[in-house]
């Protein structure tokens, strides 16, 4: 139809048609980030655009194979998804697919800082090792999987008993997502790093890794000194007081906005501090 005999209606409906595609599109992004399904996706857009340059070269043999692959796709995709698929259908019947995702943010985040900074607290005070990993959003999936799923609301007790050495749970990392901890006795990448101090140990090298290869914010507490340290973006912040570690992590947790403006020269002033 051509635009000149379009009505308000069609105009409206057309906006709302692109705005709903958009937002399913937007929403099974957010189910599926994190976890392995993401790079299966970057490999069917690969596919495509492979499919798209052989017809646009005339390549006509490699064309008919990549006209076969997605001819089949659709099937594959199914099979290969069928977790996230799942997952999204039972958010579906839950009512949290068209969920606002903004509501209660800030909560959640002073939430999230209230509930680490005691249990670290209480952790430093008595000596018991942690290395708790909090995502942001850069997904952690693979990382989750490494480990004994929990999926339960984050609160300091919990988060104590889950590090009191000689329990099932206490060696590895704790994952949280939100206010949730997703799981235990995660296995994080140690970082290879030659400029690392001797004098570290593996939770150290290991918050390095993951923050080398993710934007996660990760806590460690010594179990020798009970000192608290903290890495992001392959930086490590060793020996903070309670104060510290308090103010630096919730620039990070409570308000991303300003954390991104001017958590950066709070950082930079500690490693000066540090190196000075």
């Amino acid at each position: 139809m051509p635009f000149a005999d379009l009505t308000i209606m069609d105009y409206l409906s057309r906006i709302v048609d692109i705005f709903l595609v958009w937002f399913v599109i937007y929403k099974l992004i957010m189910i599926i980030r994190g976890t392995k399904a993401v790079q299966l996706l970057k490999g069917i857009f690969v596919i495509i655009i492979v499919w798209m340059l052989s017809d646009f070269f005339h390549l006509n043999t490699l064309s008919w194979m990549m006209e076969t692959v997605i001819y089949w796709g659709f099937l594959a995709i199914i099979i290969i998804f069928q977790p996230e698929l799942r997952r999204a259908l039972e958010q579906l019947g839950r009512g949290k697919f068209f969920a606002r995702s903004g509501i209660h943010e800030e909560e959640e985040r002073k939430q999230r800082l209230d509930a680490i900074t005691e249990a670290v607290s209480y952790m430093a005070k008595r000596r018991i090792g942690a290395l708790i990993s909090i995502e942001r959003e850069t997904g952690m999936g693979d990382y989750i999987e490494t480990g004994i799923p929990l999926n339960s609301d984050l609160t300091p007790e919990l988060l104590i008993n889950i590090f009191i050495p000689n329990t099932p749970l206490h060696d590895g990392a704790v994952i949280i997502q939100k206010t949730q901890i997703a799981a235990a006795a995660c296995y994080l990448p140690l970082s290879e790093s030659p400029f690392i101090s001797k004098e570290l140990g593996t939770r150290h090298r290991a918050a390095l890794g993951i923050s080398e290869v993710t934007d996660s914010l990760t806590v460690i507490v010594s179990e020798e000194t009970g000192s608290i340290s903290i890495t992001k973006n392959g930086e490590l912040h060793r020996d903070l007081s309670l104060e510290k570690f308090q103010q630096l992590l919730g620039k990070e947790l409570i308000d991303d906005n300003k954390a991104k403006q001017s958590s950066s020269s709070i950082w930079k002033r500690r490693e000066k501090t540090e190196n000075g």
